[in-house]
């Protein structure tokens, strides 16, 4: 199912990845698009080569310095050229923006959709290209250990029928994103113990009405958002109450709708052990006491 962008926001860029690089040198003027990736090049090392980012780039606290240069809709190709990058991360599906870094002799590292385990061959495929093979080896094996750790610590404990949202209209129950059956997100319910309620779907993402989410019927819901999308402290209540429409649903029966606002969560890069744990948390607080 199509996904309108635009409504989405930040969420548009936050995709998983696979890298695909025609570097030939370790470059060292770098402006990245992708704001996960931006991530990955700070936590590998390579921080200090960064010259400009994404109008979505928020961490570290670094890149805040740095020239916006647009983002997956709004690249401003004018801004990339007048800064002389030798390499530019850019989303797969920006094929016009690539053409024209090529014809500038520009190279690109391209982003491209993927599950969970994207995260870590990126960030390897990453250290390869900027000359950081060592650095970016030790952080993808502390990643797959973390999650193998989470997954430890759930298995074998009842798995609860999951409902993951990652975007609606305010107090309504409309206009229902939720996690489909592939996609990092999906892939980080299932390492965190709960069973996808659209594992079905074979997509990243499902429009959801809320007869389909009957029909489900959830043991959990859990909102998912970017810090800077939280709710004011006298509105969460209120998003609260918007689910008790459903109230024959077991999640909201039993008082178990969960929202959390929190980037390791909704940006799969280096912190996504730490979203992983924050999810599994919610699903299975005595595993994590």
């Amino acid at each position: 199912m199509a996904v309108d962008q635009k409504a989405l926001g930040p969420w548009a860029c936050l995709v998983a990845c696979l890298a695909v690089t025609v570097v030939a040198a370790a470059p060292k003027r770098i402006i990245s698009l992708v704001p996960n990736v931006t991530e990955m090049i700070y936590a590998i090392g390579a921080g200090s080569r960064v010259v400009a980012v994404s109008s979505y780039d928020t961490y570290p606290p670094e890149v805040r310095t740095l020239p916006n240069v647009g983002a997956l809709l709004d690249p401003n190709v004018e801004r990339i050229l007048s800064l002389k990058p030798d390499l530019v991360i850019v989303y797969g599906s920006q094929d016009d923006l690539r053409r024209q870094l090529g014809r500038a002799g520009i190279a690109t590292f391209d982003y491209r959709h993927g599950g969970l385990d994207a995260i870590t061959t990126t960030i390897r495929s990453l250290g390869t290209t900027l000359g950081e093979e060592r650095a970016a080896g030790a952080l993808a094996s502390r990643i797959e250990r973390g999650l193998d750790d989470i997954r430890g610590r759930v298995r074998g404990r009842p798995r609860p029928r999951t409902l993951l949202v990652f975007g609606r209209e305010r107090l309504s129950l409309r206009g229902i994103y939720a996690s489909g059956g592939t996609g990092f997100l999906h892939d980080m319910l299932t390492a965190a113990g709960g069973d996808n309620v659209f594992a079905d779907v074979r997509a990243e993402s499902v429009q959801a009405s809320t007869e389909q989410i009957i029909s489900r019927r959830p043991d959990v819901i859990v909102e998912v958002r970017a810090v800077n999308e939280a709710f004011a402290a006298g509105d969460r209540e209120a998003e609260a109450r918007v689910w008790t429409a459903l109230g024959s649903v077991p999640a909201v029966r039993d008082g178990r709708v969960s929202f959390l606002f929190d980037d390791r969560i909704v940006i799969p890069g280096p912190r996504i052990v730490e979203g992983t744990r924050e999810l599994a948390r919610v699903l299975h607080p005595d595993a994590f006491k």
